[in-house]
């Protein structure tokens, strides 16, 4: 049997929580996982998985076998990458994270940048509005927004972003300029549309420094960013969002921001990586490439 793809599959299966997640991670046929891990119980002499029609679990000798093949995989990927020249010369693939409009503006220019500079490194750019595994989704970095989880992921912060309150100049000839919280509360607002009840827009009173949360009876609720840009262009009411997604309006004067002194503590920006082992050249290359560039990025644009 391939006891190392054996090892593999049963890492897959745990990492996803079940024989059919992981088939479907695989894309492989359920009933070929579940006999390749039953192969590798079979071959040991002992039960590694206890499978009931809830929950799958490990067994004491699974989760002793589970540590040392997650070992030995690692080395092996480590072995494989050093032989083909990733620990000595910079090449291979990279794929990287970003949110969609903040990866285009920031991200994306230096990957351009970068690629002229290493033909022998191929990157694959996701610009993506979602959080996506790095480990399990085989992604090398992402760049985040906001404060990050508890976790085993090496980050170094490389500026901050604004979130504003903008409207157009328009719909505060009508409605007045907001000089307080609660005038913000009187306004017509742009909401997005998510999974729970919203509550309001937290924000900061200048004075003490405490937080402020403004009830908000949105007046039109959009599941984009692009569309609440365009709603408050369209004067339909005062919207929140990150100060990269409204910059270009802000500039172009068809938005105003509001209320500045109120802003909550800009979130922190870093850029993430899996922190296993040797690092690939391509890897440390884009690294080193990358962050002082990120972070002057931010300055110039004024996120900071």
């Amino acid at each position: 049997m391939d006891r190392l793809g054996a090892m593999a599959m049963l890492i897959d299966v745990v990492d996803s929580g079940s024989f059919s997640a992981a088939a479907r991670r695989l894309r492989m046929p359920l009933t070929t996982v579940a006999r390749k891990v039953s192969d590798l119980e079979a071959a040991l002499g002992v039960k590694l998985l206890v499978r009931t029609t809830r929950k799958l679990s490990l067994t004491d000798a699974g989760i002793a076998y589970l540590a040392a093949a997650r070992r030995i995989i690692d080395q092996v990927d480590e072995a494989e990458r050093e032989a083909a020249g990733e620990f000595t010369v910079p090449k291979g693939d990279l794929v990287i994270t970003a949110s969609v409009q903040f990866g285009q503006f920031h991200v994306l220019p230096i990957v351009s940048e970068f690629l002229a500079l290493f033909p022998d490194i191929n990157i694959r750019l996701l610009l993506l509005d979602h959080n996506v595994q790095l480990v399990d989704d085989h992604v090398d970095m992402a760049v985040r927004i906001g404060k990050l989880p508890d976790s085993a992921m090496i980050s170094t912060r490389v500026g901050s972003m604004r979130t504003v309150i903008c409207a157009s100049p328009s719909l505060m000839a009508v409605h007045g300029v907001p000089q307080t919280a609660e005038d913000l509360g009187k306004m017509p607002c742009i909401t997005f549309d998510g999974p729970g009840p919203l509550s309001g827009w937290r924000l900061t009173d200048p004075k003490t420094k405490t937080a402020v949360l403004v009830p908000i009876i949105p007046r039109l609720l959009v599941t984009t960013v692009e569309a609440a840009v365009r709603a408050a262009l369209l004067h339909v009411g005062v919207t929140r969002l990150l100060h990269y997604q409204v910059a270009d309006a802000v500039k172009a004067g068809g938005l105003q921001l509001l209320l500045e002194a109120f802003e909550p503590e800009p979130a922190p920006v870093s850029l993430v990586h899996v922190g296993r082992g040797q690092m690939p050249q391509k890897t440390r290359r884009f690294i080193d490439f990358a962050i002082p560039r990120l972070k002057r990025s931010l300055l110039e644009f004024g996120s900071c």
